[in-house]
This record gives structure tokens, C-alpha cells and sequence, in this order.
């Protein structure tokens, strides 16, 4: 049996694992395997650089497929009308939807000791309930419960009883309720509105202090592919004052350029005076920020943020971000987060308070 695997749907995630491995003696590394999923993120050639960085001794790619893939699952995803009749049709959907991964599975996740998954509400989630194949849950992104519960969200309305029906793998639910769910591994308990008697508290802080100078180095080096283009955009400006903007996936296109227009317009000035304004897209937006921000400088969006903190000397006057969760940012010297009273100007308050609506 071997020893751990993690299912990755994001390079978030990816780093995550790799702060779990480096944490660990190094006599223990390469006892992991890695999974990356291509259902939500293009990880380019992240599995060749992840072969090559001494933490992983396998990482196989995952063709994860969504129910609309498949008629015969989602026939079962209506709204019957009746919740006895919508629990009935949901049990078949549960595994019928797992079944259904079977084929696209690259690897037989039974032969580990610890399966570690982030983001169990994909069909990998239902893959692993329908195999009877316990695993360990982690958050999808830093503290991403504390503004939305998607488990409780998504299951609004008889939570209870729901939440009975996953406890006994008849449906499922993601993050800490589902049967074969051992547990799910959050950074900070005190955060969650709601509680999951499953939850762990592990904080990030702790992994990332563990780092000594050879872990960040595999970091930086997995992670950014280009370093001399990295560092020739952060170095351009000839010593002025740099603002980086964090980017992430909002609205519909033409609204998201607008809320970073405004952005840079609002919080884009440091005592009157026009900075550097470096633009770090998101891995999953896909707005084409180098056409509709042709004045500022666009760093590569393949890379967690957080992976910056780790480049020595690297330190900008101002960090902007809508969502980002911001904690974790070493290299700023101000944080301008902005949240749901920002968003609130550009659609309507329920799509982004969802643990207000819950």
C-alpha cells in the first residue's frame, strides 16, 4: 500500500500539498502522489516541473468530468417539485455520478493509506463515496467558508435531514458530511460561522514557518516557470512606488474589467503620485488583461499568489484585492482589501453573500 495522494483541482492546491510535503522529514518525501485535475484549471506543464521537484514520486493527470457530460446523470438534476421526490431522484443521481468517473479515474485510489482531496464537491468527491474509498477533505481556498459555505448554501432548505442522508453515503454533500469523509482540514476554526463536526483546524501559518530556504526554493522553482521575465516586470519603474493588482474571476468579462478599472482608478495613487501597476491574474481568469490593461505590466496568471512570498527582496508599497483572501501576504507593505460592500456596486448582494442567504 502506498502512502498518501492528493487530488488537485488548482494550483492553490497544489501548493498547499507541497507545503504538507515539506513540512514532513525529507527521508519521508517522495512517498506522495499526485493527482491534477483538468476539469477547472489548465495546469500548462505543471505535472513535468511537479515529476522533477523531488517532492512527488507520480502525478497523473485527471479528466475529471462534470455531470452535464452525461444525460443519463443529469436527468436526475430537476427540481421535482417535492422534496421527497427530489430526494429520491438525488440518491440516483449520487451514484450514478460517481459511477460515471470510472473510466476517466487515472489511478486506484484504494491502494493508499491517506487520501487527501481538495474540493470533494467535484465528481471526485462522488467518485470516492460510490468506491467506499475514505479520505481526508481540505478547504478549497484560505478560509473560503467563512464567506461561503457552499455545503449549507447548496443545501439550503432541510439541512438536517440532508445532511442525515450523506452521513449514510445515500447523498452526497460536500466538505466534512459526506459518509466517507474522515475529516476536513480548515485554517481557522474561529472564522466559520458554521460548525461541521468534522472539521480540523490546520493553519497555514504553521506550514509556511516551517519553510527553511531549500523548501522555498522548490516552491519558487515549481511554481514560476519564467523567473527572469518575473523579475524583469517587478523590476521595471525605475524605483517608483509598485501597486500589484490580485484579479479573480468575477462577474461576466465586461463587468470584471470594470471592477478593476475602477480598481486601479480608486486605490491606483500613493500620495498623489502614478505608481508602477503590476496586474497578477488569477489561474482561472480568463479575461485577456495584456489587451484591456495595455498600460500596465501583466505578470503570468499560472502561479498562487502566495508563491511571491518567497522571492527574496520582493516587496510592493500597496496590494489590492476584491476576494483574495489576504492573510498570507508577506511581500506588501499595505493590504487595500476591498469585499462584499465593493462588490455590492457591480451585481446583486446575493451572488457573493451567500453565507447571508444561508
Amino acid at each position: 500500500m502506498k502512502n498518501r495522494i492528493y487530488v488537485c483541482h488548482t494550483y492553490y492546491h497544489v501548493y498547499v500539498a507541497c507545503l504538507k510535503e515539506l513540512n514532513l522529514p525529507v527521508r519521508e518525501r517522495k512517498n506522495a502522489d499526485l493527482v491534477l485535475s483538468t476539469m477547472s484549471n489548465d495546469f500548462g506543464n505543471l505535472r513535468s516541473r511537479a515529476l522533477e521537484c523531488g517532492l512527488f514520486d507520480e502525478v497523473y493527470m485527471f479528466e475529471e468530468k462534470e455531470d452535464v457530460n452525461f444525460p443519463e446523470v443529469m436527468k436526475y438534476h430537476k427540481d421535482r417539485g417535492n422534496l421527497f421526490f427530489n430526494m429520491l431522484a438525488r440518491m440516483k443521481y449520487t451514484k450514478l455520478l460517481g459511477k460515471m468517473q470510472r473510466d476517466y479515474v487515472p489511478v486506484d485510489f484504494g491502494k493508499y493509506k491517506d487520501v487527501y482531496v481538495f474540493c470533494d464537491s467535484d465528481p471526485i468527491g462522488y467518485y470516492l463515496s460510490y468506491k467506499k474509498i475514505p479520505y481526508h477533505a481540505l478547504e478549497d481556498g484560505l478560509d473560503c467558508l467563512a464567506t461561503y459555505d457552499t455545503a449549507r448554501y447548496d443545501n439550503r432548505g432541510h439541512f438536517g435531514l440532508k445532511a442525515f442522508l450523506a452521513a449514510r453515503n445515500l447523498i452526497f454533500i460536500q466538505n466534512g458530511w459526506a459518509k466517507y469523509c474522515l475529516d476536513m482540514e480548515v485554517n481557522d476554526l474561529s472564522v466559520l460561522p458554521y460548525p461541521c463536526p468534522k472539521y480540523i483546524e490546520k493553519p497555514r501559518k504553521e506550514l509556511t514557518e516551517g519553510l527553511d530556504a531549500e523548501g522555498k526554493d522548490i516552491l519558487v522553482r515549481l511554481f514560476i516557470e519564467d523567473m527572469d521575465e518575473i523579475l524583469e516586470k517587478i523590476h521595471e519603474g525605475g524605483g517608483r512606488n509598485q501597486i500589484l493588482l490580485l484579479t479573480e474571476p468575477l462577474c461576466e468579462l465586461d463587468v470584471r474589467e470594470r471592477i478593476f478599472r475602477d480598481c486601479i482608478e480608486i486605490y491606483g495613487k500613493i500620495d498623489g503620485e502614478e505608481p508602477v501597476v503590476l496586474i497578477k491574474p488569477h489561474p482561472r481568469d480568463i479575461l485577456d488583461y495584456r489587451k484591456v490593461f495595455p498600460e500596465y505590466i501583466v505578470l503570468d496568471g499560472k502561479f498562487p499568489m502566495e508563491v511571491l512570498n518567497y522571492i527574496p527582496g520582493l516587496k510592493f508599497r500597496r496590494v489590492i484585492s476584491v476576494f483574495t483572501v489576504v492573510h498570507a501576504i508577506q511581500f506588501a507593505e499595505e493590504i487595500v482589501y476591498l469585499g462584499e460592500d465593493f462588490m455590492d456596486r457591480y451585481e446583486e448582494p446575493e451572488k457573493h453573500r451567500q453565507n447571508e442567504m444561508i
